[in-house]
């Protein structure tokens, strides 16, 4: 299936969307913070990104700023607390094709990831 990087500081989150993802079939790596994340992607291809927005470093938005300069840059699913209007208007407008407010619930994560990697095969 896809090879994946899902980007969270909180490691029970981190760990259930690892799981997740790996249990139905999808590679997964996994980055604590913002900063481990953009060194990740600066050596390593993903086809899809599952991005916090909330980190004490980077935030994901930043490392979103910072994935556009990749010639190669992978489709980015924002995961986050954070579920304003607003919020997902920023994520829409750096170019997330997902936005997921925390808590989400596997089938709604499963769909996400199933239809940014459909759109990416498009």
């Amino acid at each position: 299936m896809a090879r994946i990087l899902v980007v969270d500081d909180e490691p029970d989150t981190r760990g259930l969307i690892e799981l997740t993802l790996h249990t139905a079939g999808h590679e997964v790596r996994t980055a604590a913070n913002g900063a481990e994340a953009i060194e990740m992607l600066g050596q390593e291809t993903f086809d899809l990104v599952i991005l916090d927005v909330m980190m004490p470093d980077v935030s994901g938005y930043d490392v979103m700023r910072k994935l556009r300069g990749l010639a190669e840059a992978p489709p980015v699913i924002f995961l986050t607390a954070k579920g304003r209007a607003e919020d997902r208007q920023t994520g829409r407008s750096l170019g997330a094709v997902g936005y997921l407010v925390k808590p989400v619930s596997r089938g709604e994560l499963l769909d996400a990831v199933a239809a940014a990697l459909g759109a990416e095969a498009a």
